[in-house]
């Protein structure tokens, strides 16, 4: 059963309350684009998208929004517009009077962008700064009132300020204080019609900051729905079982009300996504369990995979097996295996088993990305929630998609890292790059350094944050240009993108962590 919240009205579309959850997405196009951002979004909600939102830099997109409204009204399609607000509180106060909602990151919308420095506060002092923020927010907020529009207070672990990292630590706990702040100054003006989002690259993260604004909204008395998304979660497999990873075990405990499903792709590829994982059945279901002294195991996390007729088993799985060698769990000293017909997690809860090795075994079906989505969903909130430590995906695929599928799922769990991690954000109209061709030529030259984190940003929004999370980060800096990063860092400005590649191979390098392909020492990293 889901969370009971009040209705947030997004133009004719319910959020929350006894609405469903709603799917939602966001254009590449330049919003100053209005043709082509009108065609895009027209596609997005043909596709099943409810809720489209745009990037709105300054006046100039602002101002277009208005022709995006009017023009997508006079195509005869009424899906709620949203403008993604950064840094540039002037253009919410112009673009409100254009469009449904508007989304604003805390971090960044009245705060400077973080430099990672440590600032130091009296109670005086951040009181002080407390009401700097209501006095100045409050006329967005009085706008909003005016025109009856929405709002997101968006959290992103990548973009919070030095003011609240320095009061509250770079943390779930900093994260949701962030949307706190700027929540009770909409109470405080009697406005209600707004939802909360906590997003951070690392599902882990993510996971944890929302179920602590939930507690934290349980104790206060608040009723205000969710918009679920793992940001920056890249691209195919890799970016489809991260995103279900953070979002799957939240639907399960009956939290979210709208989703998105960030991928480093055509945006109308997230819709099915969401579709997939909106289609979850929450039902434990049977489930048998069995052992084999076969077994062997890893202690970051292990990949079993089943035999087929024509499989060769000669990959990095940490075991291969037929099903005859399974026989019933009759000693708690031999791996577990649960087999399971309903909801993966449902089941690894029931069983809450404390001790030795639980591997999670399901049959999915359907397409590649569904059985990603599936199996990232169900299992992945079992393997963050510590109730599994390895996974056995069964279905008819072959095998090496088995095995890709299985170890990024215990990579998005942050569990074992088998292979190069990218940290790659989705795309939007702040996008200095052609954001799926440079991620797509990036995993080419290496893809083969495992554990070697990765972050490729269109812009510098949340660049450098989420870059927190990776050793490298490749941001667009201005049209053609690149800025490198190592960790938080910015080491080399400004390079131009056809040399940029090879600087930041020369970086990685320079670093001891470049590995040249197919040598001893990359196989033994898989491992």
């Amino acid at each position: 059963m889901r969370r009971k919240t009040r209705e947030v009205l997004v133009g004719d579309v319910g959020i929350g309350g006894e609405n469903p959850v709603r799917i939602q997405s966001m254009t590449t196009t330049k919003t100053s684009d209005i043709a082509a951002t009108i065609d895009q979004a027209v596609a997005l909600a043909d596709a099943g998208c409810e809720i489209v939102r745009v990037t709105v830099q300054g006046k100039k997109e602002a101002d277009a929004c208005e022709h995006i409204k009017n023009g997508l009204l006079q195509r005869g399609y009424s899906t709620p517009l949203v403008a993604d607000i950064h840094f540039y509180p002037p253009a919410a106060l112009r673009v409100v009077e254009f469009v449904d909602k508007v989304r604003i990151n805390p971090g960044n919308y009245l705060d400077r962008r973080a430099t990672f420095q440590s600032l130091q506060y009296t109670e005086e002092s951040y009181a002080d700064e407390l009401k700097r923020i209501e006095e100045k927010f409050a006329l967005l907020v009085e706008k909003c009132k005016q025109y009856k529009r929405a709002m997101r207070i968006g959290t992103n672990h990548g973009s919070l300020s030095d003011r609240i990292m320095s009061h509250f630590g770079d943390t779930p706990k900093g994260m949701v204080e962030s949307a706190l702040e700027y929540a009770r100054v909409c109470r405080k003006l009697d406005y209600h019609n707004f939802v909360f989002s906590m997003k951070a690259s690392n599902p882990l993260v993510m996971n944890e900051a929302y179920r602590l604004l939930v507690d934290e909204m349980d104790v206060l008395g608040w009723d205000y729905p969710l918009h679920l998304g793992v940001t920056e979660a890249g691209a195919g497999i890799d970016g489809r079982i991260k995103s279900a990873a953070g979002i799957g075990g939240l639907l399960l405990d009956g939290l979210g009300d709208t989703i998105r499903v960030s991928l480093a792709e055509d945006p109308v590829d997230e819709i099915p996504a969401c579709k997939t994982l909106l289609m979850l059945k929450p039902e434990l279901g049977s489930y048998s369990l069995h052992t084999s002294k076969d077994i062997k195991t890893n202690e970051k996390g292990t990949v079993l995979v089943s035999l087929q007729e024509g499989d060769k088993g000669q990959g990095e799985a940490d075991t291969y097996l037929h099903s005859e060698q399974l026989v019933d769990a009759e000693s708690t000293d031999s791996p577990l295996i649960v087999e399971c017909s309903g909801n993966c997690t449902r089941v690894a809860r029931a069983l809450n088993k404390t001790d030795g090795i639980v591997i999670l075994k399901k049959k999915y079906q359907g397409t590649l990305n569904e059985i990603a989505l599936q199996a990232g969903a169900e299992m992945g909130s079992a393997l963050m929630e510590g109730l599994a430590q390895g996974v056995c995906i069964d279905a008819d695929l072959p095998i090496d998609l088995r095995e890709k599928m299985s170890f990024s799922l215990l990579q998005g769990c942050r569990m074992r890292m088998s292979k190069t991690e990218y940290i790659a954000c989705p795309s939007c109209g702040r996008t200095l790059f052609n954001l799926m061709d440079v991620t797509k030529r990036i995993e080419e030259k290496t893809a083969h350094l495992p554990g070697v984190k990765i972050a490729i940003m269109g812009c510098i929004v949340n660049g450098p944050g989420e870059m927190a999370d990776a050793d490298f980060g490749y941001v667009g800096s201005r049209t053609g240009m690149v800025d490198l990063y190592v960790g938080k860092e910015c080491v080399e400005r400004n390079i131009p993108e056809a040399i940029a590649d090879e600087r930041l191979i020369d970086l990685i390098k320079s670093h001891g962590m470049w590995i040249e392909k197919g040598s001893k020492r990359e196989l033994a990293t898989v491992k």
